[in-house]
Protein backbone atom coordinates (compact mmCIF):
# COMPACT_ATOMS: atom_id res chain seq x y z
CA UNK A 1 0.00 0.00 0.00
CA UNK A 2 1.65 3.57 -0.69
CA UNK A 3 1.83 5.16 2.55
CA UNK A 4 -0.38 8.28 3.93
CA UNK A 5 0.28 11.15 6.41
CA UNK A 6 -0.52 11.29 9.46
CA UNK A 7 -3.45 14.30 7.90
CA UNK A 8 -5.12 11.37 6.16
CA UNK A 9 -5.02 8.76 9.26
CA UNK A 10 -6.50 11.14 11.43
CA UNK A 11 -9.25 12.13 8.64
CA UNK A 12 -10.16 8.03 8.24
CA UNK A 13 -10.23 8.25 12.03
CA UNK A 14 -12.62 10.47 12.33
CA UNK A 15 -14.82 9.24 9.99
CA UNK A 16 -15.02 5.80 12.15
CA UNK A 17 -13.24 3.75 9.53
CA UNK A 18 -12.15 0.50 10.68
CA UNK A 19 -8.65 0.22 10.25
CA UNK A 20 -6.73 -3.29 11.56
CA UNK A 21 -3.45 -2.54 11.37
CA UNK A 22 -1.33 0.25 11.09
CA UNK A 23 2.64 0.99 10.45
CA UNK A 24 4.13 4.05 12.07
CA UNK A 25 7.09 4.40 9.77
CA UNK A 26 9.20 7.24 10.14
CA UNK A 27 12.14 8.75 12.60
CA UNK A 28 9.87 11.80 14.35
CA UNK A 29 8.79 10.01 17.38
CA UNK A 30 6.73 12.69 18.41
CA UNK A 31 4.74 11.82 15.42
CA UNK A 32 4.37 8.62 16.17
CA UNK A 33 2.96 8.81 19.28
CA UNK A 34 0.81 11.46 18.36
CA UNK A 35 -0.64 8.86 15.57
CA UNK A 36 -0.56 6.15 18.48
CA UNK A 37 -2.34 8.62 20.64
CA UNK A 38 -5.26 9.94 18.38
CA UNK A 39 -5.76 5.83 17.29
CA UNK A 40 -6.39 5.10 20.72
CA UNK A 41 -8.61 7.86 21.25
CA UNK A 42 -10.83 6.64 18.11
CA UNK A 43 -10.96 3.20 19.34
CA UNK A 44 -10.97 2.71 23.24
CA UNK A 45 -12.86 4.43 25.75
CA UNK A 46 -11.06 6.62 28.26
CA UNK A 47 -12.73 4.39 30.82
CA UNK A 48 -10.94 1.06 29.57
CA UNK A 49 -7.85 2.07 28.22
CA UNK A 50 -6.01 0.64 31.64
CA UNK A 51 -7.26 -2.73 29.86
CA UNK A 52 -7.75 -1.93 26.31
CA UNK A 53 -4.11 -0.66 25.03
CA UNK A 54 -1.33 -2.99 25.15
CA UNK A 55 2.08 -2.24 24.55
CA UNK A 56 5.35 -3.93 23.43
CA UNK A 57 8.61 -4.09 21.71
CA UNK A 58 9.77 -6.37 19.11
CA UNK A 59 13.33 -6.43 20.11
CA UNK A 60 12.31 -7.36 23.86
CA UNK A 61 9.16 -9.59 23.49
CA UNK A 62 8.28 -13.14 22.03
CA UNK A 63 6.04 -11.88 18.42
CA UNK A 64 4.11 -14.91 18.89
CA UNK A 65 2.88 -13.77 22.30
CA UNK A 66 2.66 -10.13 21.09
CA UNK A 67 0.18 -11.84 18.06
CA UNK A 68 -1.27 -13.65 20.92
CA UNK A 69 -2.48 -11.02 22.92
CA UNK A 70 -3.68 -9.36 19.81
CA UNK A 71 -5.97 -12.72 19.26
CA UNK A 72 -7.63 -12.30 22.83
CA UNK A 73 -10.65 -10.53 23.41
CA UNK A 74 -10.23 -8.02 25.67
CA UNK A 75 -11.35 -7.66 29.28
CA UNK A 76 -14.10 -4.79 29.86
CA UNK A 77 -13.32 -2.91 26.63
CA UNK A 78 -15.00 -3.40 23.24
CA UNK A 79 -11.90 -2.87 21.29
CA UNK A 80 -8.35 -2.99 22.03
CA UNK A 81 -4.93 -1.34 20.54
CA UNK A 82 -2.04 -3.40 20.40
CA UNK A 83 1.35 -0.93 20.37
CA UNK A 84 4.04 -2.80 18.80
CA UNK A 85 7.66 -1.05 19.07
CA UNK A 86 10.52 -1.40 17.33
CA UNK A 87 9.27 -3.79 14.54
CA UNK A 88 12.59 -3.12 12.58
CA UNK A 89 14.65 -5.75 15.13
CA UNK A 90 13.08 -8.17 13.43
CA UNK A 91 14.97 -7.70 10.46
CA UNK A 92 18.16 -8.91 13.32
CA UNK A 93 16.58 -12.26 14.34
CA UNK A 94 18.70 -15.45 13.36
CA UNK A 95 17.48 -16.91 10.01
CA UNK A 96 15.28 -18.97 11.05
CA UNK A 97 13.52 -17.06 13.64
CA UNK A 98 13.22 -14.18 11.38
CA UNK A 99 11.33 -16.46 8.84
CA UNK A 100 9.20 -17.62 11.28
CA UNK A 101 8.23 -14.20 13.00
CA UNK A 102 7.40 -13.07 9.25
CA UNK A 103 5.51 -15.62 8.56
CA UNK A 104 3.58 -15.63 11.71
CA UNK A 105 2.65 -11.88 11.47
CA UNK A 106 2.12 -12.18 8.17
CA UNK A 107 -0.80 -15.44 8.57
CA UNK A 108 -2.03 -12.82 11.05
CA UNK A 109 -2.33 -9.73 8.75
CA UNK A 110 -4.56 -12.09 6.15
CA UNK A 111 -6.98 -12.63 9.22
CA UNK A 112 -6.69 -10.10 11.50
CA UNK A 113 -9.07 -10.39 14.86
CA UNK A 114 -11.95 -7.77 14.09
CA UNK A 115 -11.22 -6.18 17.77
CA UNK A 116 -7.97 -5.29 17.47
CA UNK A 117 -6.21 -2.70 16.31
CA UNK A 118 -2.56 -3.17 15.90
CA UNK A 119 0.16 -0.93 15.48
CA UNK A 120 3.47 -1.28 14.33
CA UNK A 121 5.86 1.54 14.91
CA UNK A 122 9.62 1.57 13.13
CA UNK A 123 12.12 4.61 12.55
CA UNK A 124 13.78 2.79 9.62
CA UNK A 125 12.54 -0.61 7.34
CA UNK A 126 15.20 -2.03 4.73
CA UNK A 127 12.85 -2.39 2.06
CA UNK A 128 15.17 -4.57 0.37
CA UNK A 129 14.00 -7.32 3.30
CA UNK A 130 10.55 -9.17 3.18
CA UNK A 131 9.85 -8.11 6.32
CA UNK A 132 9.22 -4.72 4.81
CA UNK A 133 7.54 -6.36 1.99
CA UNK A 134 5.06 -7.82 3.49
CA UNK A 135 3.99 -4.69 5.75
CA UNK A 136 3.89 -2.44 2.80
CA UNK A 137 1.66 -4.98 0.94
CA UNK A 138 -0.92 -6.05 4.35
CA UNK A 139 -0.72 -3.13 6.69
CA UNK A 140 -2.07 0.85 5.68
CA UNK A 141 1.53 2.85 6.14
CA UNK A 142 1.47 5.98 7.43
CA UNK A 143 4.59 8.28 7.20
CA UNK A 144 5.77 9.59 10.44
CA UNK A 145 7.92 12.12 9.00
CA UNK A 146 7.22 15.52 8.36
CA UNK A 147 7.82 16.52 4.62
CA UNK A 148 11.42 17.85 3.56
CA UNK A 149 10.02 20.64 1.64
CA UNK A 150 11.10 23.42 3.92
CA UNK A 151 7.52 25.18 3.36
CA UNK A 152 5.56 22.05 3.16
CA UNK A 153 6.92 20.80 6.50
CA UNK A 154 6.50 23.98 8.26
CA UNK A 155 2.71 23.57 7.09
CA UNK A 156 2.63 20.38 8.59
CA UNK A 157 4.19 21.69 11.57
CA UNK A 158 1.29 24.42 11.73
CA UNK A 159 -1.28 21.96 11.26
CA UNK A 160 -0.46 20.11 14.48
CA UNK A 161 0.65 22.59 16.75
CA UNK A 162 -3.42 23.86 16.00
CA UNK A 163 -4.47 19.83 17.14
CA UNK A 164 -1.99 20.45 20.03
CA UNK A 165 -3.57 23.30 21.33
CA UNK A 166 -7.26 21.47 20.97
CA UNK A 167 -5.58 18.71 22.79
CA UNK A 168 -4.97 21.63 25.74
CA UNK A 169 -8.56 22.90 25.43
CA UNK A 170 -7.54 26.30 23.47
CA UNK A 171 -7.76 27.43 19.86
CA UNK A 172 -4.39 28.60 18.58
CA UNK A 173 -5.04 31.01 15.71
CA UNK A 174 -3.92 30.07 12.08
CA UNK A 175 -1.50 32.47 11.33
CA UNK A 176 -0.24 32.18 14.91
CA UNK A 177 0.33 28.38 14.15
CA UNK A 178 2.02 29.28 11.34
CA UNK A 179 4.79 31.67 13.17
CA UNK A 180 5.58 28.92 15.84
CA UNK A 181 6.20 26.48 13.75
CA UNK A 182 8.62 28.83 11.99
CA UNK A 183 10.04 30.34 15.37
CA UNK A 184 10.30 26.13 16.26
CA UNK A 185 11.91 25.30 12.89
CA UNK A 186 9.26 22.75 12.47
CA UNK A 187 10.32 20.66 15.66
CA UNK A 188 7.48 19.27 17.03
CA UNK A 189 8.82 18.23 20.85
CA UNK A 190 9.55 21.91 20.49
CA UNK A 191 6.34 22.97 19.80
CA UNK A 192 4.46 20.84 22.08
CA UNK A 193 6.30 22.24 25.35
CA UNK A 194 5.90 26.02 24.03
CA UNK A 195 2.18 25.18 22.92
CA UNK A 196 1.68 23.77 26.86
CA UNK A 197 2.97 27.56 28.49
CA UNK A 198 1.04 29.60 25.76
CA UNK A 199 -1.81 27.24 26.98
CA UNK A 200 -1.27 28.48 30.74
CA UNK A 201 -0.16 31.93 29.83
CA UNK A 202 -3.72 32.17 27.58
CA UNK A 203 -5.80 30.85 30.61
CA UNK A 204 -7.95 28.06 30.01
CA UNK A 205 -10.37 27.67 26.95
CA UNK A 206 -8.89 31.05 26.00
CA UNK A 207 -7.39 31.07 22.32
CA UNK A 208 -3.76 31.59 21.45
CA UNK A 209 -2.41 34.55 19.33
CA UNK A 210 0.54 36.09 17.36
CA UNK A 211 0.55 38.67 20.62
CA UNK A 212 1.15 35.72 23.02
CA UNK A 213 3.61 34.03 20.95
CA UNK A 214 5.49 37.32 21.07
CA UNK A 215 5.64 37.84 24.69
CA UNK A 216 6.18 34.22 25.61
CA UNK A 217 7.63 32.50 23.06
CA UNK A 218 9.91 34.88 21.39
CA UNK A 219 12.96 34.24 23.30
CA UNK A 220 16.04 36.40 24.00
CA UNK A 221 17.64 34.17 20.99
CA UNK A 222 15.35 35.31 18.95
CA UNK A 223 15.43 38.84 19.74
CA UNK A 224 19.47 38.66 19.24
CA UNK A 225 19.21 37.54 15.39
CA UNK A 226 17.92 41.14 15.03
CA UNK A 227 21.37 41.89 16.05
CA UNK A 228 22.36 40.23 12.80
CA UNK A 229 20.02 41.96 10.66
CA UNK A 230 22.18 44.64 11.25
CA UNK A 231 24.85 43.30 9.99
CA UNK A 232 23.40 41.56 6.99
CA UNK A 233 21.98 45.29 6.11
CA UNK A 234 25.78 46.43 6.48
CA UNK A 235 27.59 43.67 4.91
CA UNK A 236 29.49 43.26 8.34
CA UNK A 237 30.83 39.91 7.21
CA UNK A 238 33.51 39.51 10.05
CA UNK A 239 30.83 40.74 12.66
CA UNK A 240 28.48 37.96 11.48
CA UNK A 241 31.13 35.15 11.62
CA UNK A 242 32.06 36.28 15.63
CA UNK A 243 28.25 36.84 16.30
CA UNK A 244 27.77 32.95 14.94
CA UNK A 245 30.86 31.93 16.82
CA UNK A 246 28.92 33.13 20.19
CA UNK A 247 25.76 31.71 19.44
CA UNK A 248 27.74 28.42 18.48
CA UNK A 249 29.81 28.49 21.80
CA UNK A 250 27.20 29.16 23.96
CA UNK A 251 25.36 26.05 23.44
CA UNK A 252 22.70 27.21 20.52
CA UNK A 253 21.32 24.46 18.26
CA UNK A 254 22.17 25.23 14.61
CA UNK A 255 18.94 24.28 13.19
CA UNK A 256 17.51 26.67 15.92
CA UNK A 257 19.46 29.52 14.87
CA UNK A 258 18.38 28.99 11.18
CA UNK A 259 14.52 29.24 12.36
CA UNK A 260 15.31 31.56 13.92
CA UNK A 261 17.36 33.92 10.87
CA UNK A 262 14.57 32.39 8.99
CA UNK A 263 11.26 34.07 10.80
CA UNK A 264 13.23 37.13 10.95
CA UNK A 265 13.37 37.37 7.37
CA UNK A 266 9.91 36.73 7.14
CA UNK A 267 9.54 39.35 9.30
CA UNK A 268 11.53 41.96 7.59
CA UNK A 269 9.85 40.64 4.44
CA UNK A 270 6.40 41.68 6.24
CA UNK A 271 7.59 44.82 6.95
CA UNK A 272 8.64 46.41 3.88
CA UNK A 273 4.54 45.94 2.73
CA UNK A 274 3.56 47.92 5.75
CA UNK A 275 4.69 50.88 4.12
CA UNK A 276 6.76 54.11 5.00
CA UNK A 277 4.43 56.19 7.27
CA UNK A 278 3.74 53.60 9.82
CA UNK A 279 4.89 53.63 13.38
CA UNK A 280 6.22 51.36 15.53
CA UNK A 281 3.08 50.91 17.67
CA UNK A 282 0.75 49.74 14.53
CA UNK A 283 4.11 47.73 12.82
CA UNK A 284 4.05 46.03 16.57
CA UNK A 285 0.37 44.88 16.14
CA UNK A 286 0.46 44.12 12.35
CA UNK A 287 3.80 41.92 12.84
CA UNK A 288 2.44 40.12 16.22
CA UNK A 289 5.40 41.02 18.27
CA UNK A 290 6.69 43.73 20.67
CA UNK A 291 6.61 47.41 19.80
CA UNK A 292 10.64 47.71 20.23
CA UNK A 293 11.18 44.60 18.42
CA UNK A 294 8.83 46.39 15.29
CA UNK A 295 11.02 48.98 15.43
CA UNK A 296 14.44 46.90 15.05
CA UNK A 297 12.00 45.17 12.15
CA UNK A 298 11.17 48.78 10.50
CA UNK A 299 14.59 50.18 10.58
CA UNK A 300 16.51 47.27 9.22
CA UNK A 301 14.28 46.32 6.21
CA UNK A 302 14.11 49.87 5.11
CA UNK A 303 18.31 48.86 4.73
CA UNK A 304 17.95 45.55 3.10
CA UNK A 305 17.01 45.19 -0.16
CA UNK A 306 13.67 42.96 -0.76
CA UNK A 307 15.66 40.45 -3.52
CA UNK A 308 18.42 39.76 -0.78
CA UNK A 309 15.59 39.14 1.94
CA UNK A 310 14.50 36.61 -1.03
CA UNK A 311 17.58 35.04 -1.75
CA UNK A 312 18.89 34.53 1.49
CA UNK A 313 15.37 32.59 2.58
CA UNK A 314 16.02 30.37 -0.32
CA UNK A 315 19.55 29.92 1.43
CA UNK A 316 18.20 29.52 4.90
CA UNK A 317 15.90 26.85 3.39
CA UNK A 318 18.69 25.08 1.79
CA UNK A 319 20.81 25.34 4.84
CA UNK A 320 18.16 23.80 6.68
CA UNK A 321 17.95 20.96 4.59
CA UNK A 322 21.44 19.88 5.11
CA UNK A 323 21.28 19.89 8.60
CA UNK A 324 18.25 17.90 8.93
CA UNK A 325 19.41 15.12 6.08
CA UNK A 326 23.16 14.64 5.41
CA UNK A 327 25.17 17.07 7.17
CA UNK A 328 27.91 16.35 9.44
CA UNK A 329 29.71 19.08 10.14
CA UNK A 330 26.89 22.23 11.47
CA UNK A 331 29.35 25.00 11.74
CA UNK A 332 30.58 24.41 8.16
CA UNK A 333 26.82 24.60 6.80
CA UNK A 334 26.14 28.02 9.52
CA UNK A 335 29.51 29.82 8.24
CA UNK A 336 28.92 29.24 4.44
CA UNK A 337 25.05 30.56 4.98
CA UNK A 338 26.47 33.60 6.61
CA UNK A 339 28.97 33.83 3.66
CA UNK A 340 25.61 33.43 1.59
CA UNK A 341 23.56 36.01 3.30
CA UNK A 342 26.21 38.74 3.56
CA UNK A 343 27.08 38.82 0.38
CA UNK A 344 25.81 41.56 -2.29
CA UNK A 345 22.77 40.33 -4.78
CA UNK A 346 22.91 42.44 -7.60
CA UNK A 347 20.08 43.74 -9.22
CA UNK A 348 18.75 41.63 -12.07
CA UNK A 349 20.81 42.31 -15.23
CA UNK A 350 23.96 43.32 -13.33
CA UNK A 351 26.75 41.48 -13.53
CA UNK A 352 29.80 41.07 -11.22
CA UNK A 353 28.90 42.83 -8.54
CA UNK A 354 28.69 40.33 -6.03
CA UNK A 355 32.97 39.11 -6.41
CA UNK A 356 33.94 42.69 -6.19
CA UNK A 357 31.53 44.16 -3.12
CA UNK A 358 31.73 41.08 -1.23
CA UNK A 359 35.16 40.82 -1.43
CA UNK A 360 35.72 44.25 0.84
CA UNK A 361 33.80 42.63 3.37
CA UNK A 362 36.10 39.54 4.17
Amino acid sequence: MPPISPEKLMARLGKGESIPAVLLLGTDTYLRDACCSRVVDACVDPAAREWGVCRFSAAEDELTHILGQAQTVPMLARRQVVIVREVDAIEHLADDDRDAAIAGLAAYLDDPAPFTVLILEAGVLDQRMKLAKVLLEKVLVVEAELPHDPKARTEMAAILAEQMAVDRGNKLDRDAAEELAELCNADLTAIHSEIEKLSTYAGPGEPIRRSDLAALVVSEQKHSVWELADMLASRRRADAFIFLDNLLREGEAAPALVGAITWMFRKLLEAQDLGANISQWQAAGRLGMRPATAELALKNARKIPRRQLVTGLRALYDADSQLKSASKNDRAVMEFLVAQLTRVVPPPGVAGAVTGVAGRND
